[in-house]
């Protein structure tokens, strides 16, 4: 009994987040009758509450057991190491930045509702089951989790034609995924006999099977998992879900599933799929390729904000795949910093743009921010020092992220690729610095302050000093990053 506890024990965050949010969705059930009435606002806001505190004891229970107890549980379902702690922790956390700057947003327009905080929740708890798979089946369960509600939250403005046609693209794009991705399963458990990511990377490595048939498997998986990170050419439901989802949804889009992806990509290709390395390396390295070139050009001509963030986006995940070319553990550690720092810049992007936005219109346009640094200095410096980071200047943390994932692609003698990378690094700075343009050398269009709450304005604040913080100082974060990768 006390052996079986302690394998539970391993999974105690994803316990906690699976009761509490069903606590939380009982609670908003009883408190909220009708949603624009005053006690309906009055639940919304206890919800919103509760969901931060959950997420709080979330990231607590993590922290405590970072690095504990580590290995197999649940049947061999369930895998507890150090990578999936970190990976949990900053997931947490995109949740609660998440929380944090989009409760203005939606009072102002009728959507603060306990929907919003429950589909995260339970979202977030599929992402903790996603980065702790350990078996083909512990996968589809954690990204079926994960993506269900996010179907329901881009949809949550119900009044929104283009957020009900960004949910529809995301739903048909993500069971294509899904479906690509199970086809791949299939041919590898149909090849290998097993579900275990461990056993199946034994039984490539050691097996007999037809190298056809895995070959045709990975090809599915790699294809799946694409479209999960948006790579080119799997990347046409990304701008537009970007663009037509309230920007709230838009902002835990860019954050947290991304990590969780991230964790899907580790688990499968460094797991059970390593012995094939020198296969998926050559379609890592087209994907990554392809990324920059569209993601970097096409978001030069764009006038959107949002939709500008989402080609960035996809320019990002070209760079997150050099890291994972090296396939040695520092190419995965300069990865795991990579997707960890884009994160953090993505939240702070997104916040800035719901900032803006409070004052009862969409700032989802690059014009948008013109005068900012008129207007607001101190927000100013915010999204210059996020736009900057993003960039690769130094000594933002984006440029020690850059400059990782480029280092271990030269190592591992990628050079080719590390110089189209930087060729399309100089393209994407373009449209980064032309949004500091606006803000610092156009005229105001609106010259009214901006007056952020305190929570959300210190937060903000904190999320870009960590920029700055953390590119200052990089070898802390990337310390834990070889430690986590090396340990694994």
């Amino acid at each position: 009994m006390t052996f079986a506890m302690l394998k539970l024990a391993a999974a105690s965050p994803e316990v906690l987040v699976l009761v509490g949010a069903c606590a939380i969705l009982m609670v908003d059930v009883f408190r909220t009758q009708e949603k624009n009435t005053k006690k309906g606002a009055e639940g919304a806001v206890l919800t919103y509450w509760l969901s931060l505190i959950l997420l709080f004891l979330g990231a607590f229970v993590t922290f405590l057991g970072f690095g504990k107890h580590t290995g197999l549980a649940l049947n061999g379902y369930f895998l507890k190491d150090s990578l999936g702690d970190l990976l949990k922790l900053f997931i947490y956390l995109a949740a609660f930045v998440t929380f944090v700057y989009s409760r203005d947003y939606l009072r102002e327009r009728g959507l603060l509702t306990g929907e919003f905080f429950v589909l995260a929740l339970f979202s977030v708890l599929g992402m903790l089951v996603l980065v702790s798979a350990s078996s083909f089946l512990t996968v589809f369960l954690g990204l079926e989790l994960m993506s269900l509600p996010l179907y329901a939250l881009i949809a949550l403005d119900r009044d929104s034609a283009t957020a009900s046609e960004a949910a529809m693209k995301y739903f048909v794009m993500g069971a294509i995924a899904t479906g690509m991705l199970l086809y791949g399963m299939s041919m590898l458990y149909g090849a290998t006999g097993s579900l275990d990511l461990g056993k199946v990377s034994e039984a490539v490595r050691h097996g007999d099977q037809k190298h056809i048939v895995l070959v045709f498997g990975l090809v599915f998986m790699v294809v799946g998992v694409a479209f999960k990170l948006g790579a080119v050419p799997f990347h046409m439901w990304l701008p537009d879900v970007y663009q037509g989802s309230p920007t709230p949804v838009t902002l835990f889009l860019s954050a947290a599933p991304k990590l969780a992806a991230f964790a899907m990509l580790l688990r499968l290709f460094m797991g059970a799929l390593e012995p094939l390395a020198v296969e998926w390396q050559q379609m890592l390295a087209i994907l990554a390729v392809l990324s920059m070139a569209v993601g970097n050009v096409i978001a030069v001509s764009q006038t959107n904000l949002k939709r500008m963030l989402g080609y960035s986006a996809i320019a990002h995940v070209g760079f997150l795949f050099l890291g994972m070319l090296a396939t040695n553990p520092q190419g995965y550690s300069a990865a795991l910093f990579y997707m960890i720092t884009y994160s953090l810049m993505s939240l702070a992007s997104f916040g800035v743009i719901l900032l803006l936005s409070r004052l009862g219109f969409e700032a989802d346009r690059v014009e948008d921010c013109k005068g900012l640094g008129e207007r607001s200095p101190w927000f100013a410096a915010v999204m210059a020092v996020v736009m900057l980071s993003m960039a690769g200047v130094p000594p933002f943390l984006g440029f020690w992220a850059k400059w990782e994932v480029l280092r271990t692609a030269v190592d591992a003698g990628h050079v080719s690729l590390a110089l189209v990378a930087v060729a399309f690094s100089v393209i994407g700075a373009w449209y980064y610095l032309r949004v500091i343009w606006f803000m610092y050398f156009e005229k105001a269009q609106d010259t009214a302050p901006l007056v952020p709450t305190v929570g959300m304005g210190v937060l903000l604040s904190a999320n870009a000093l960590a920029l700055l913080y953390l590119g200052l100082f990089p070898s802390s974060l990337m310390a834990v990053c070889v430690l986590v990768m090396g340990a694994h």
